[in-house]
């Protein structure tokens, strides 16, 4: 697409965009849909890790193509780590 067109695009309003000739949604896609996670607001960081944990985090994201790099993991793990300390503080405070 040239940026001419792209500006052309950009610069149209909602009600100016022709959507009859866009297929319906059928159930075959909704079949067939995967889910995407939204990436929560992440920072950019520079921190220091041990190497040889660092190269278990490369090497298991390496490994699992699933995971969406090592980086990602680590942030997967901090996150699910986060989330129990607040989880088990909040039922220590509710229980007092």
């Amino acid at each position: 697409m040239s940026e001419e067109r792209a500006r052309e695009l950009l610069a149209k309003r909602d009600e100016e965009i022709d959507f009859s000739d866009i297929p319906e949604l059928d159930e075959a896609f909704f079949k067939n849909a995967k889910l995407v996670k939204r990436q929560p607001n992440t920072e950019a960081i520079s921190i220091r890790v041990d190497t040889d944990t660092l190269e278990w985090f490369r090497t298991t994201a390496k490994n699992h193509p699933e995971i969406r790099g090592y980086q990602t993991l680590i942030n997967d793990v901090l996150r699910t780590y986060v989330t129990h300390q607040i989880s088990n503080n909040d039922s220590k405070q509710s229980s007092i």
